[in-house]
């Protein structure tokens, strides 16, 4: 389907934003129409104060640098405020229950519930007991704000996605599955070159197969070459890549020599945080096809877009 061809009605019928595998093209259609939206807006210096007097609160069992912040500008400049929730898994552990969270939160008059680092199987039973939307910014399964974030992003620069090609390497991860899913849904060719012991497991793969061919190597080569977008992600966030974990990923760096295989002026993309010279080589993160800083730049604009569908 091509996106260009779509006429948005800017309303998804989805109550809560977890993964991208719950939403269909359209549903992604409409909040990336929702995002331009809110970019062009956001340029114009037109009121987008539609959350007055609205509560955003803050789960998150994580650290985040980018997402907290897009979250706290965005909501200020909808019009409402974001308050921060102490979370534990501790506290968790100690008999806290999810149903008596999530219930007591609406009480307060929160609008939305924003979460990161929690579990897909807590989030489940936060989405079947909550009157409130749920957002999962990230977990350890999905990453759909940063998915639709970088759908938003590529059509922004080449002004379609049908038809495009982008190849993700180096370490499978929540990123590439959401990435890819979301790419396929859109119509995008995808390739995936994992090494095999950082490979995305056979059933995620075979879930995203259902809407589509991807290409799955452990040749970088044969993954980026003819691509319009490659993409690649932090090996070592929240975690220390050992050495030995360095050498695996090491031929799946991205120089210039392998971005010399993907089509004349293909864009170079990262979520960030990046480890310069071990993902990526400076000359590329740093060069003019990267759009890492408009992938920054582009969350605030995503975020906005999907708290003003979900919240009533």
């Amino acid at each position: 389907m091509d996106i260009n061809r779509y006429l948005p009605s800017y309303g998804i019928e989805n109550k809560h934003f977890i993964k991208i595998s719950d939403f269909s093209t359209e549903e992604l259609f409409e909040i990336l129409y929702a995002t331009k939206a809110m970019k062009s807006k956001f340029i114009a210096h037109e009121d987008t104060r539609i959350l007055k007097n609205v509560t955003v609160a803050l789960l998150f069992g994580d650290t985040s640098l980018r997402t907290r912040s897009a979250l706290e500008i965005g909501v200020r400049q909808l019009g409402g405020v974001c308050v921060n929730l102490p979370y534990s898994e501790k506290d968790m552990r100690a008999g806290e229950n999810i149903k008596d969270i999530v219930n007591i939160i609406s009480r307060y008059g929160v609008g939305a519930l924003v979460t990161r680092g929690i579990p897909l199987k807590n989030l489940d039973e936060f989405c079947a007991v909550s009157s409130i939307p749920i957002i999962n910014s990230t977990n350890e399964s999905s990453i759909p704000l940063q998915t639709v974030c970088d759908l938003y992003t590529i059509w922004e620069k080449h002004g379609k996605l049908e038809g495009l090609k982008i190849a993700y390497v180096g370490k499978g991860s929540a990123n590439a599955h959401s990435l890819i899913l979301g790419a396929i849904k859109c119509g995008m060719e995808v390739a995936v070159a994992t090494p095999n012991e950082f490979a995305l497991k056979r059933e995620v793969l075979n879930s995203v197969r259902q809407f589509g061919h991807v290409l799955a190597t452990d040749n970088p080569v044969e993954a980026v070459r003819g691509a319009d977008i490659v993409y690649t992600d932090s090996y070592n966030y929240h975690s220390v890549i050992t050495e030995r974990e360095r050498a695996i990923l090491e031929p799946y760096c991205v120089n210039t020599s392998l971005m010399s295989v993907a089509n004349h002026g293909a864009y170079f993309m990262h979520s960030l945080p990046a480890c310069r010279g071990v993902e990526v080589t400076e000359e590329i993160i740093d060069g003019k096809n990267s759009l890492v800083l408009d992938q920054g730049e582009n969350k605030l604009h995503t975020i906005k877009a999907v708290l003003a569908l979900l919240i009533k």
